[in-house]
């Protein structure tokens, strides 16, 4: 009989370690759509691996940026084409550096707009939704591998719009945002 209680005892602490190990990561994306949501710049800042997510974010816009200026090169100047893909990193990098604040999280999270590096810092909207907007944003969630999880966010008014926030492990329950993906498949594209 003991041998019955001390199995289901250990099969029920191994089953809530597994919930609470895979479901911690839907619990930090809650917490971050509702600091998002709220303006809450203390919890962002809490939520977010800055100096990760910056990152991410210069490689992200770095490879697009050199993307199309390998399709325009064709009919322009290679020369100042080649001069351009020297210099956008340098630029890219300190339009993120500048860019990426809690108030630039909260308004990637409610609008899943991708950032734009050529918008001011000072032009970014304020952290305070209007009613309007609160449902026009839709989450999915997948996880990458078990150290990463993908919240991709799509503008329900525009569905074409979507960005992907990169979550990753911080020790065994905790979770921050330290990673964005611009160019996420469409569900066409995984067929």
């Amino acid at each position: 009989m003991n041998r019955k209680l001390l199995t289901g005892g250990l099969t029920a602490l191994i089953a809530a370690f597994l919930i609470a190990y895979f479901a911690s990561p839907v619990l930090a994306v809650r917490g971050l759509t509702e600091a998002a949501t709220t303006g809450d710049e203390t919890a962002l800042r809490a939520r977010v691996d800055f100096p990760a997510f910056r990152a991410s974010l210069k490689e992200e816009l770095n490879a697009e940026l050199v993307a199309q200026m390998r399709a325009d090169a064709g009919s322009d100047n290679p020369v100042l084409s080649g001069l351009g893909m020297l210099l956008a990193p340098s630029l890219v990098s300190g339009m993120v550096d500048a860019f990426v604040t809690p108030q630039a999280i909260a308004t990637m999270v409610r609008s899943a707009r991708a950032p734009d590096p050529m918008d001011r810092p000072g032009q970014i909207e304020s952290p305070a939704p209007a009613d309007e907007d609160k449902d026009t944003v839709s989450q999915s969630w997948a996880y990458r591998d078990l150290n990463t999880f993908a919240v991709t966010l799509t503008n329900n008014r525009h569905p074409d719009q979507q960005l992907a926030l990169l979550m990753e492990r911080r020790g065994l329950f905790g979770w921050k945002l330290a990673g964005i993906d611009l160019t996420v498949p469409s569900e066409d594209d995984a067929l």
